[in-house]
């Protein structure tokens, strides 16, 4: 079999607390699967949730990927150049485009739902519809956008190891929203924009963003450039706490930058990540550890 060939990947986190384990993880996988099929590597800083972005969220990006040694290729190389060139904030103009598109094609609705009136929706169901059929008119400030979902429809994820696989869209994505109360664009429109925009054609993330990348590829299908549909997915599995529940940067679990305080080292953070994926081996270099993860799985394709 002969492996695929691809252009860009990326790396996006976002600047809303401390990295951790887990984000590393993540970096690692794609950062060793970019230099296995000699992908650039893009970082890519996903900060349009303006309230939760603080600069030391920022420089810990920096810190962390300098930290262990983890390879970019484009994208900003401190603060300074993220906040003149990179910040998505430079981006608006691509984003409003797509929301545009959405508009002139009667493909979303208004919605006045708040967060709290969302948040007693039982876990694993999505959106009620409740702003359906009210005709609210999307010019009215402080609503969000909705788009119109058919949950009937198959979507295509090409995945890196088991081919091609036809879903269809999670009950949690019925009717998700492309643009906030604040008139930014929601994460999963961005998201598309930004990698239709960089030309990013292998996306890595964590196997709980599956649902997101089903509603990012529902989405790319009705945008007019949908060249994202061709891209192909690995969706890794998640490093967890010891009660079982995922990582989270807001709680500060297992921060590398508290870590670091503590005087850890570079091969100790490794390590740690190593022993919660059940590897007993040591390992000294992020390229160690991500060969010993990658090894079975590449029979596939190598």
């Amino acid at each position: 079999m002969t492996a695929p060939a691809f252009h860009r990947t990326r790396i996006a986190p976002t600047p809303s607390g401390y990295l951790h384990l887990g984000n590393v993880f993540s970096f690692i996988i794609t950062a060793g699967l970019a230099r296995k099929f000699n992908a650039g590597i893009l970082l890519r800083i996903d900060d349009l949730d303006q309230e939760r972005v603080r600069a030391e969220y920022v420089q810990d990006i920096f810190d962390t990927l300098c930290f262990l040694d983890i390879p970019w290729d484009e994208g900003p190389r401190n603060v300074e150049e993220y906040r003149e060139k990179f910040s998505q904030l430079h981006r608006m103009a691509l984003y409003d485009q797509a929301l545009r598109h959405l508009q002139e094609n009667d493909l979303v609705f208004a919605c006045e739902c708040s967060r709290s009136k969302l948040s007693d929706i039982p876990a694993g169901k999505g959106y009620p519809g409740t702003c359906l059929t009210k005709a609210l008119p999307l010019n009215r400030k402080g609503l969000n956008w909705r788009i119109y979902t058919n949950s009937d429809d198959d979507i295509l994820i090409r995945d890196l190891f088991e081919g091609d696989q036809k879903f269809t869209l999670p009950a949690t994505m019925h009717y998700f929203a492309v643009r906030k109360k604040d008139n930014y664009p929601a994460y999963q429109l961005a998201s598309v924009v930004d990698d239709l925009h960089y030309g990013v054609d292998l996306v890595i993330r964590g196997e709980d963003l599956q649902d997101s990348t089903l509603a990012q590829l529902y989405l790319a299908g009705v945008l007019p450039h949908n060249d994202f549909l061709n891209a192909v997915f690995y969706h890794h599995p998640l490093i967890k706490q010891y009660d079982g529940m995922k990582l989270s940067k807001s709680a500060g679990d297992t921060s590398i930058q508290l870590l670091r305080k503590m005087g850890k080292s570079p091969s100790d953070i490794l390590a740690m990540i190593a022993q919660a994926l059940g590897c007993h081996q040591p390992v000294a270099r992020w390229e160690e550890l991500f060969e010993w993860y990658i090894s079975p799985r590449t029979t596939k394709i190598f």
